[in-house]
């Protein structure tokens, strides 16, 4: 059962040795992530998962120890999920970004409470199979907490990655309201095309969130909310 979710952005731009000269600026929102991950502590949960995006290599489940790095961003930093595992073992299917960014907050908030184990899922998954995985997820043990991976819309001012979109922030919006009442018809009915349109790398996991919130009861509240570079980013907790 799902007893609580920590919601986060997931830009490698997170991780200070990337981003470099510009770290400073996303200072806020790594407070938040940090903050959020310590209500996951406070639930006491038997497992952690961290989901997020993934391309077709690193979609389905990632094992406790598995490894992701940052070379790929110009950076030798190399990350392990969770405590567990043998780290001398090579690596077999690195992380996503999306998940490495999370083993990179779980480090940097010296996660040893529960195991943990990643599930990268597709950007364009079906909002009823994300649902599905949602519910799998919630009964993987008695006491399941999630960090959810995700960005909002990336076409919030005409610097951003996917240019000006004027829907951008609506959309951004009503997700933050939903993520903060942890409203989950609302999540659920996130409509996948538009979210494609927008380049929302989050749409897939926050549904799997909502499939797994379903009859838990939890609270929400949001903990930051801000598009720098012209990207949503949203944490938030559940519980």
């Amino acid at each position: 059962m799902l007893v609580a979710a920590a919601v986060c952005p997931c830009p490698p731009l997170l991780v200070p040795e990337v981003a470099a000269g510009a770290a400073s600026e996303l200072d806020a929102a790594r407070t938040a992530c940090i903050d959020a991950l310590g209500v996951l502590a406070a639930a006491r949960p038997d497992l952690l998962i961290v989901i997020g995006p993934a391309d077709v290599d690193g979609r389905g489940p990632h094992p406790e120890g598995a490894k992701g790095s940052f070379k790929g961003f110009g950076v030798d930093l190399d990350v392990r999920l969770g405590l567990g595992g043998d780290p001398g073992a090579p690596v077999e299917r690195p992380l996503p970004p999306s998940l490495a960014v999370g083993a990179w907050l779980l480090a940097r908030a010296d996660w040893a409470d529960a195991p943990v184990e990643g599930l990268g899922v597709g950007e364009t998954l079906e909002a009823e199979r994300c649902a599905i995985a949602g519910r799998e997820v919630a009964a993987r043990a008695g006491r399941v907490a999630l960090l959810v991976m995700g960005d909002g819309s990336a076409c919030r001012t005409l610097k951003a990655p996917g240019y000006l979109d004027e829907r951008a922030v609506s959309f951004d919006t009503e997700v933050s309201r939903a993520l903060a009442a942890a409203d989950l018809a609302t999540l659920s009915a996130l409509e996948e095309s538009l979210a494609y349109e927008l380049k929302v790398a989050g749409r897939a996991p926050w549904q799997v969130l909502a499939g797994a919130a379903e009859g838990a009861g939890l609270s929400g509240r949001l903990l930051y909310e801000d598009a720098p570079y012209g990207v949503g980013y949203m944490v938030a907790t559940w519980f």
